[in-house]
């Protein structure tokens, strides 16, 4: 389970980057991020069961303020860095106060206070905003340092908003300078924005993540055992650092570092208490440590995250067996990332050592953390060129960046290695027997490249992105920069592809009716029906149908002949009615019904004679001399197919018909009714 919360974490760092921007709040449900709460000359508990839950505030638990009669009191929380109030310039609460705790005459009110925590009097720099209050009912106030009245302490500060040294802020109920009393409860402290800065170290380098049992990965780690001055540790240690597993071993994806009360004699000394000392075999210049951890319970127990100079010139040290150590103490440098001492249960430090200052030196500062033995949390150091942040749970409680900075302040310009081990001070309680400092992991970090993530998309014809252009091509290059949900700038870049709409015509020819895949059955030509369908890459497609429809025909002849008659290569030698199908030119069917009459009577004969068309064939203009029975009779034209192409009337005994347009091929004139006539053909070039 842990290596599938670890790929978490890394995609949540590389796609979202690491930050130490941080909200500033607490709903004393245990989900706050203040973790420097104080109460001066008054009585203050962050976990006090909700005496009055209503339907303005449902919480569980909430904070107690009891003023028992101190001149100033007031709680506060210092953090990390300082604010800026320039954008984001609010701070909430919700408060409830108790009629029944009161003494005195004081109005009824509460004041957010504004300072800066690191000079020596800080309500010199003080700003304040003050709001009355009802009593015996929760009230949601708010305090708006760009909009409410507020008061400078000294009247020659600047507006708040345009100020960047506030780092402390203060809640006092009824005022000041007196001496009554006053109970309150207070909930859901908020600050509308964030502290902190982003952080250039996000590619991850190196990291323990201590999956698995058994045995340290001695990839990793080396045991350092060696008695450095042959006798014992410094400091006035009292244990003997071992490379068993008893002290020091992985279990369920935890390094446990065990410190025991036991008599174990190793290089001719006896010590009557064992423990682990780990070195890393890596070694880095700048960057983040991380390191999520449990301290031991006991007082006398000693453990630390630390770091020392590659170059250490310790025997029996990692990087001394390897040919580095050419530096002694403190000139190699030495980074306390957190120290724990049992005789304070809940206070963790971190310090430096270099030539300036070292052993009992000044460059430390420290933190109250919740419970450390039993939970979780944070520590951290960031080493940039010119400072170091010491860090818990994201709350930075301490900076070194001395001035000015040389070799004597600050050493640390070169690799550096981390040690994880629990000692044992001469003060140890007689009745300790064991206890261990566990680690979730530990991680470095150092400046990236920066972070980028890809946004993959794939649409049809056209995409807006969120940079606002439309593409209507594939991009794979588009890139934007935008704050991630730490806060920090975070690029994107685009990688899309375009796949494009088809339009498309189906070209048909049929005879008489089509059934197209539309379902619809059409009986005439046809360019406009449609139809959509999705392609393979999911977008919509249009298909347009192009139907041409020919139809088929039907005509009939009266044909009088003498002996026998031959139509389309079929000869006929008796009376009767025929039936011919053939192809026309438009490819479809054309029944031609023949009337035939086999007559040998002469005098046909002699009035056909009468009956004469020329030239024949011809080009465009035919004539066409009838006797004069067939004046005002009506003539048709039809193509040898059995289509008809042309009506006309006779209205002489000779006219003149126009066959420009007809196509080349054999023709039949016939007159309607007339079946005593010989129907005539013509070929039309």
């Amino acid at each position: 389970m842990k290596q599938y919360l670890f790929l978490y974490l890394f995609f949540k760092i590389i796609f979202f980057g690491f930050s130490q921007v941080q909200s500033v709040q607490d709903d004393f449900e245990g989900n706050g991020t203040i973790t420097t709460w104080y109460g001066d000359d008054c009585g203050v508990d962050l976990s006090f069961a909700n005496p009055f839950v209503q339907s303005e505030n449902t919480s569980s638990t909430v904070m107690r303020y009891d003023d028992y009669g101190g001149q100033y009191a007031n709680v506060g929380f210092d953090v990390g860095e300082n604010l800026d109030l320039s954008n984001q310039n609010t701070f909430s609460l919700k408060i409830y106060i108790e009629s029944s705790s009161l003494t005195g005459t004081q109005s009824n009110q509460i004041s957010l206070k504004l300072q800066d925590g690191t000079v020596p009097a800080p309500w010199q720099t003080q700003c304040e905003i003050i709001k009355n209050v009802s009593l015996n009912q929760w009230v949601e106030v708010s305090f708006d340092f760009d909009n409410d009245p507020y008061i400078n302490l000294n009247p020659g500060s600047a507006d708040p908003i345009t100020r960047t040294d506030f780092n402390r802020v203060l809640l006092q109920v009824n005022g000041e300078n007196n001496n009554d009393l006053v109970v309150a409860y207070i909930d859901d402290v908020q600050y509308d924005g964030t502290i902190g800065t982003c952080n250039v170290f996000t590619n991850l380098v190196w990291s323990d993540e201590f999956d698995g049992n058994g045995a340290v990965d001695e990839s990793k780690w080396f045991h350092q055992t060696l008695l450095p001055n042959g006798w014992g540790w410094f400091n006035g240690e009292l244990q003997h650092y071992t490379d068993r597993e008893e002290n020091s071993y992985v279990e369920d994806g935890f390094l446990h570092i065990v410190a025991k009360d036991e008599t174990y004699t190793d290089q001719g000394v006896t010590k009557e208490y064992t423990s682990a000392r780990l070195n890393s075999k890596f070694a880095f210049t700048y960057g983040r440590v991380e390191a999520r951890a449990k301290m031991p319970f006991g007082i006398g127990t000693w453990p630390a995250i630390w770091m020392l100079g590659k170059n250490i010139n310790e025997p029996g040290a990692y990087w001394q067996t390897q040919g580095f150590g050419t530096t002694a103490w403190p000139a190699c440098g030495e980074i306390d990332i957190l120290e724990h001492w049992g005789s304070n249960q809940n206070y963790v430090q971190s310090a430096l050592h270099t030539p300036s200052s070292s052993g009992a030196t000044v460059n430390h500062g420290g933190t109250m953390a919740s419970d450390v033995s039993n939970t979780f949390h944070v520590y951290a150091m960031e080493w940039t060129e010119d400072k170091i942040d010491f860090s818990v749970d994201g709350f930075i409680y301490y900076t070194y960046q001395p001035d000015p900075q040389n070799m004597s302040t600050w050493p640390f310009v070169a690799d550096q290695f981390i040690l994880l081990n629990v000692a044992i001070e001469n003060s140890i309680d007689p009745a300790f027997t064991e206890s261990d400092m566990v680690l979730d992991y530990i991680r470095v970090y150092q400046e990236g490249l920066g972070t980028t993530t890809t946004d993959v998309q794939e649409a049809c014809d056209a995409y807006t992105w969120i940079d606002g252009v439309t593409y209507s091509e594939s991009n794979n290059s588009a890139s934007i920069t935008l704050p991630n949900s730490e806060g920090c700038d975070s690029t994107i870049v685009l990688d899309l592809t375009i796949n494009n709409s088809i339009s498309q015509t189906d070209v048909q020819q049929a005879c008489d009716s089509y059934t197209w895949t539309d379902g619809l059955t059409y009986t005439e030509s046809n360019s406009s029906a449609t139809q959509l369908f999705t392609t393979t890459t999911g977008c919509d497609s249009t298909i347009t149908l192009s139907l041409t429809l020919n139809n088929s025909s039907t005509s009939e002849l009266y044909e009088t002949a003498l002996d026998s008659y031959t139509l389309n290569g079929t000869t006929y030698n008796s009376s009767g009615v025929y039936t011919q199908i053939i192809t026309n030119e438009a490819g479809c069917d054309s029944t031609i019904t023949l009337n035939l009459t086999i007559d040998s009577s002469v005098g046909i004969d002699e009035e056909n004679q009468a009956l004469m068309i020329y030239p024949n064939p011809t080009n465009d203009k035919l004539n066409v001399i009838v006797p004069e029975f067939l004046i005002g009779k009506k003539g048709r034209v039809i193509h040898i197919s059995g289509k008809k192409v042309l009506e006309f009337v006779q209205a002489t005994t000779q006219i003149e018909l126009d066959c420009s347009e007809m196509v080349p091929g054999e023709y039949i004139i016939s007159f309607e009714g007339e079946n005593k006539v010989d129907h005539f053909s013509f070929i039309k070039n």
